[in-house]
């Protein structure tokens, strides 16, 4: 299998990444968040999540974000919408393309959100109707596919199995999440191997956590098996509920470094996505979580 020539980001950091976050963040700095990405060169945003502000009360507001940022063409801006009822609130605020998630963990399900794998993929039957009928694209993530924190080890068939559900249902692409951060190359490897037999390659995506420092490597260990998506977050944001005090997403900076490195393709410049993740990491008061931009911020001086 060949490295592919181009790959595309998929920059979750307003979504995933400042979900957890304590304090409450303004409308204005995610919309000043969410510009300052597009202007340093990503073409796909998840800009929220379109959920009960009772269970993420980050994402309170998604609605008078979207409205609010300075959409560029060429850039999708998407948002998380897990049932139908987030879906009619993204279709309001001019969502173009939505994303539902399920867990490849039947332990994970019941804790994340209070049913089985069956039925969360059930209650997404309707949405992928409604998307449809809208002509809205829709993005499927399959949460805990190299383990979970209740099960430990998760089998690559089990993984084969829900991704197929999505991508059958109408999800155009599926995202693998290394959820807690324990998968190495080794064991993501041969995940695509298994999941490649049920989802075309092409159709396949990356969401990698940083818990235990391999998550950049796991990226590398994908592109070997010709997997041109990932999912990362500026700065590093999010952090593992899972794991106490470690890291999350793999930050867009590595990732990027490490693509930059390769030769391979994404239009996206990296000192202004230092930048960007500098200035949020400024709102939120915390240290930048990229290696590679803490790297170029203390070269700048």
């Amino acid at each position: 299998m060949t490295i592919p020539k181009k790959v595309r980001l998929v920059e979750v950091g307003p979504r995933d990444g400042l979900q957890n976050e304590k304090q409450p963040i303004s409308v204005a700095d995610k919309v000043r968040l969410v510009d300052d990405l597009t202007a340093a060169g990503l073409g796909y945003v998840e800009v929220g999540s379109f959920v009960s502000p009772k269970w993420v009360p980050q994402m309170a507001g998604s609605a008078e974000v979207f409205a609010q940022i300075q959409r560029k063409a060429g850039v999708t801006y998407a948002g998380l919408a897990p049932n139908l009822k987030g879906f009619e609130a993204a279709v309001e605020a001019g969502v173009k393309e939505v994303a539902v998630f399920a867990a490849a963990s039947e332990s994970f399900s019941q804790k994340n959100i209070n049913c089985s794998i069956a039925e969360s993929l059930e209650r997404f039957v309707p949405v992928m109707e409604a998307a449809k009928a809208h002509g809205i694209s829709v993005r499927g993530y399959v949460s805990c596919v190299l383990g979970c924190p209740y099960e430990g080890e998760v089998p690559a068939e089990q993984v084969a199995s829900v991704a197929a559900e999505l991508y059958a249902m109408g999800c155009y692409e599926v995202s693998l999440g290394d959820t807690i951060g324990t998968g190495t190359a080794g064991a993501t490897r041969h995940l695509i191997n298994v999941v490649g037999t049920r989802v075309p390659r092409d159709r396949l995506a990356g969401h990698f956590h940083d818990t235990y420092g391999q998550a950049v490597a796991n990226v590398y260990a994908s592109l070997l098996e010709g997997v041109a998506v990932f999912d990362s977050s500026v700065a590093g944001l999010g952090g593992c509920p899972y794991a106490k005090g470690a890291t999350g997403n793999v930050a867009t900076e590595d990732v990027l470094y490490l693509l930059n490195g390769l030769g391979i393709q994404t239009g996206i410049d990296i000192d202004q996505l230092a930048a960007a993740g500098q200035r949020i990491c400024a709102v939120l008061g915390k240290e930048n979580g990229s290696r590679v931009a803490r790297a170029i911020l203390a070269s700048r001086g």
